[in-house]
């Protein structure tokens, strides 16, 4: 079978083949559009339909426009599947993710998806309910059966780190969100020091100290974020309060805000993502402390929508694009070199964008 050769068919004039066993609906065979056939109309080689086909230079730009309207015209498509085997590239990164819904997973999903478009790769999803060590490999099977050529895992949860999961040896692989920089190629933001420069914003105010509501204990980048903000009040000699433990979501945030409205010593708050940040400021609204005569209010993420927030948002800015190109050129490097996943951890620098929920104490 020639790898060039076309998915495509069309039916035969009235008179060819007569019904039965073809599995066409009307039962009429359906002849396969060939490479010669587009050649044949456009008055060009074979060669140079091939040249067309497969967006290799050195076809003149008339020549190509030429052949390209015979392909329209003649319903012609190139056999990707086919070429695939021959040349042993598919075009198409896998995405395995454990939890879709939230912010950071889904912007580096989009990210993903855009850059690898932009490179001429699609993407195949799998996302896995429970991460699990046979989920993982089931995943990765999965992955193998719809013939990708590398696979990028957002992982988020203590996992990697912690050898409950291992992936498979020799594939080409990138991790986004995990601390397995020393058996793996990872991209992540940096987590540790957007906390820092979060919680320092509101020390430099003036605030005796910053309490803080976490992401799950579970996250990677929640642990990151909770550490940091611990270890800036310690070295800054301030007391460190117990953190409050979200779930990332906006309820998690208004159950937490509640109970800081209790407290009288509390003028500063340090939430590890935004949705958490927007329960906060509900419930010191209901309460009557105002943000940020009486509450200063950080979040995390820099969502498209904090700077909506009444009143605006001071947040960690994640530059998820950035993050997501990085996935993708990491993974077609081990594509190109043929190598599998290389150790070492690329951090994408976050930074702080200060709007009106942070003040000086009142």
């Amino acid at each position: 079978m020639n790898p060039d050769e076309p998915e495509q068919r069309v039916s035969p004039p009235t008179g060819g083949v007569p019904r039965g066993g073809s599995g066409v609906p009307g039962g009429r065979r359906r002849q396969r559009v060939s490479m010669a056939d587009v050649a044949k109309l456009a008055g060009v080689s074979s060669q140079t339909v091939s040249r067309v086909a497969n967006g290799h230079a050195g076809v003149i730009s008339s020549t190509r426009e030429q052949v390209l309207a015979a392909m329209r015209q003649l319903g012609y498509r190139p056999n990707s599947a086919a070429r695939a085997l021959r040349y042993g590239q598919f075009n198409t990164i896998g995405v395995i993710l454990f939890n879709l819904s939230t912010t950071g997973n889904s912007r580096t999903v989009e990210a993903v998806a855009t850059h690898a478009a932009a490179e001429g790769y699609a993407i195949t999803l799998i996302p896995i309910d429970v991460p699990t060590q046979d989920n993982v490999l089931g995943a990765f099977t999965r992955m193998g059966e719809l013939a990708v050529d590398a696979v990028i895992v957002i992982m988020e949860s203590h996992l990697l780190d912690t050898g409950t999961v291992q992936l498979p040896p020799g594939v080409h692989v990138v991790v986004v969100d995990s601390d397995a920089g020393d058996r793996y190629s990872v991209v992540d933001t940096d987590q540790a020091d957007g906390a820092r420069q979060a919680v320092r914003h509101l020390l430099d105010l003036g605030h005796r100290t910053v309490w803080h509501v976490s992401g799950p204990e579970t996250s990677y980048a929640g642990q990151r974020r909770t550490e940091a903000w611990r270890t800036v009040l310690a070295e800054a000699g301030c007391p460190v309060p117990a953190p409050l433990h979200g779930d990332w979501s906006a309820e998690s945030g208004y159950a937490a805000g509640l109970a800081l409205a209790q407290e009288p010593g509390c003028t500063a708050v340090f939430a590890a993502n935004d949705q958490m940040a927007l329960g906060l400021l509900r419930a010191f609204h209901e309460r009557g402390r105002s943000v940020p005569s009486d509450i200063s209010v950080v979040g995390f993420d820099d969502t498209p929508d904090a700077a909506f927030f009444i009143p605006p948002l001071t947040t960690v800015h994640q530059d998820f694009a950035e993050v997501g190109r990085r996935c993708v050129q990491g993974a077609l490097r081990q594509i190109r070199t043929r190598n599998g996943s290389l150790p070492g951890t690329d951090l994408v620098p976050a930074r702080l964008v200060i709007r009106q929920s942070t003040a000086p104490p009142g």
